[in-house]
């Protein structure tokens, strides 16, 4: 079976809230249709009149998302191809930092590659103990080019510089609250929950114009993200194609 054909996006709409969630079985990573169908359903959260607050979240108990996928990264063949693909992670940030709606990210495990840049886009991401963050791609040959600004945004420079470089090794979750990229770190899924619910409790309460006119302020300053994250995705596009890349990732998914 094409694995990369795998993977839902579940949407639940109730009180105000839109939860989306997207799971695959391959540790929750995101192959380039499940990306698209991702930006979609923040894209419709954001313009959807009964929706106050979002809250995106995975399925599953051990892994936040493994980020890209393995067997569509092997797949591809040339340059456009692999462009493309990197995008899928560009237009999933930019769609969540265009969304006029607060998102709330629920990291319940392991956050590694991509996933670690869609926690970072999140406007307010809480976790268990269990979600270390790992920024595994130069690993493989490529590097964080596409979700770095995303990542340097919320951690600096000086963090993501020692995600980057050290690959291979994952940080603690409460290294990751430390940084800034979790906001509360929770024993339990049961706990981390539980707070969600609260939190969004208060904002649905809150007035939307007002927490509309506070995101665009947090995200000001990205405004040509557009254009950034497209010449990002040309870069990972032109780095997948080398033998390197390809052997790195060939020995990673025999591991996986």
């Amino acid at each position: 079976m094409d694995k990369t054909q795998l993977g839902s996006i579940q949407i639940h709409k109730q009180d105000g809230i839109s939860t989306i969630m997207f799971s695959h079985p391959a540790h929750n990573s995101l192959p380039g249709k499940l990306l698209a169908t991702l930006a979609d359903a923040i894209e419709t959260a954001g313009i959807d009149p009964e929706v106050k607050i979002i809250v995106l979240k995975s399925g599953g108990d051990r892994t936040f998302c493994a980020g890209a996928s393995f067997d569509e990264l092997m797949s591809i063949e040339d340059m456009e191809t692999g462009k493309i693909f990197f995008s899928g992670f560009a237009n999933v940030i930019n769609a969540m930092r265009k969304c006029p709606k607060i998102i709330i990210g629920r990291a319940q495990g392991k956050t590694i590659g991509g996933g670690v840049g869609i926690a970072a886009a999140c406007d307010y991401c809480m976790a268990t103990k269990y979600a270390g963050v790992k920024l595994s791609e130069l690993a493989v040959g490529i590097g964080p080019f596409v979700v770095g600004p995303a990542v340097e945004r919320k951690i600096g420079v000086s963090a993501m510089s020692q995600l980057a470089i050290n690959a291979t090794e994952i940080k603690s979750a409460e290294w990751a609250k430390d940084k800034g990229l979790f906001t509360e770190v929770y024993d339990t899924v049961e706990e981390l929950d539980e707070a969600i619910e609260v939190l969004c409790g208060k904002l649905v309460a809150s007035n939307p114009e007002a927490m509309r006119l506070l995101k665009k302020v947090f995200w000001q300053g990205t405004e040509h993200w557009d254009e950034l994250l497209a010449e990002r995705a040309a870069v990972s596009g032109q780095l997948v194609l080398s033998d390197f890349t390809k052997n790195a990732i060939s020995k990673f998914k025999a591991k996986a």
